[in-house]
């Protein structure tokens, strides 16, 4: 393929005027194309004038007096070289051509997904968005009138609990409503393919673990909306996997009206009416890791311990941009460990960041998009074809 294309290059007269290079052959839009070859250390260069035509790995052939406009010849070019990189995969398992995935991106990431045995993966809001859980982010990051983020602080708690509680009662019950999407089983077959695969989970909602997910490769260190701790320092009482719907009779939800509908009045409940602790009668509260709290120490004992017991090959980051404190780091560890990243998100990668560790590199992937539908289909090669979301 690459022997091709530097004979096409070759037999271009470079050292004609520019107007000569409108004809023929000549006016093929090289900067447009772009190989990459799996195999190959190092391209060298091809064009007959140093300086103008620079060729490194991964990047696309440029001749700033060549006419941008496509032409055939360069249209054959492509064409042959998709058909080359197709042949590399199984017939069937090409992307879903409305995804728009690069085909070269697609077996690149394919091959070394195939190679990778321990995989460390984030799993952000966005993860859960297809699901019908809100992600309280960007626009959207209000309840009612309420800052979602504010809600979710000690402070916010200490101030009004029965606000707090009934945001979080909102919460529980969407997400107790909701179905693991297509995304969560994706990834959950993985983790049972890949013995070395551990998820680090922003999410509360649990749909991760209801999709099948082994709770030995799942770490959710932001806890769960389902688990209630006691307030009392003094007291070690938790309630785990507490799904009542609502938790106690006062919280019970209004069928006339959303409760997130901030044009409808909330409900003034009295302390007294919101959840206690059976044992020593202090006011209970979500197990959330709330804004200003630390995450617990077990779970970054966890993260640690799988870090030191060799490097690492691969790191998926679904649903999040990653570029806040802790999401950060842990890609940051990664890298150090030889990860290649490769991040599913609706939204494009913020290519101004400050701190450099944060930005996507030549070597690693960006495929935009909803991650219920895009991660499975990335992934299909190796955890096969999905079937009906069932719960």
């Amino acid at each position: 393929m690459l022997r091709n294309f530097r004979r096409f290059v070759n037999s271009l007269d470079l050292t004609r005027p520019e107007k000569e290079h409108s004809k023929g052959l000549a006016s093929a839009s090289i900067s447009a194309f772009s190989i990459r070859e799996e195999n190959s250390s190092q391209f060298q260069k091809v064009c007959r004038q140093p300086g103008l035509c620079k060729v490194e790995k991964n990047q696309s052939y440029h001749h700033p007096r060549v006419d941008r406009k496509q032409t055939k010849a360069t249209a054959a070019l492509q064409k042959q070289y998709g058909k080359q990189q197709r042949r590399k995969i199984p017939e069937g398992a090409l992307p879903d051509p409305a995804l728009e995935i690069p085909i070269d991106d697609y077996v690149s990431f394919v091959t070394h997904l195939k190679s990778s045995k321990r995989i460390l993966a984030l799993l952000g809001a966005g993860l859960s968005a297809a699901s019908g859980i809100p992600t309280f982010r960007g626009a959207g990051g209000f309840w009612r009138e309420h800052d979602a983020m504010q809600l979710a602080t000690p402070e916010a708690f200490d101030k009004d609990p029965s606000l707090v509680w009934q945001f979080y009662n909102y919460r529980r019950h969407m997400a107790l409503k909701a179905k693991p999407n297509r995304g969560h089983v994706a990834l959950a077959k993985l983790a049972g393919r890949k013995p070395e695969f551990l998820a680090i989970s922003q999410n509360i909602d649990g749909l991760s673990l209801r999709a099948g997910h082994p709770s030995s490769s799942l770490l959710n260190i932001h806890g769960s909306l389902f688990d209630i701790r006691c307030t009392n320092l003094n007291c070690s009482y938790i309630s785990l996997g507490n799904d009542n719907d609502p938790v106690v009779p006062a919280l019970q939800l209004s069928e006339d009206h959303d409760i997130s509908d901030a044009h409808f009045p909330i409900a003034s409940i009295p302390v007294t009416s919101l959840p206690h602790c059976p044992q020593c009668a202090s006011l209970l509260r979500p197990a959330i890791v709330w804004f200003g709290e630390q995450t617990p120490l077990s779970s970054r004992e966890r993260i640690h311990s799988w870090l030191d017991q060799g490097s690492v090959d691969l790191m998926l980051v679904v649903g999040t941009s990653a570029t806040v404190w802790p999401a950060a780091v842990y890609i940051h560890s990664a890298r150090l460990k030889g990860a290649r990243i490769a991040v599913f998100n609706t939204e494009d990668p913020d290519i101004d960041v400050d701190d450099e560790s944060q930005r996507l590199r030549e070597q690693d992937w960006f495929f935009k998009g909803d991650a219920a539908t895009i991660v499975p289909d990335v992934l299909k090669e190796v955890i096969g074809m999905l079937v009906e979301v069932q719960d």
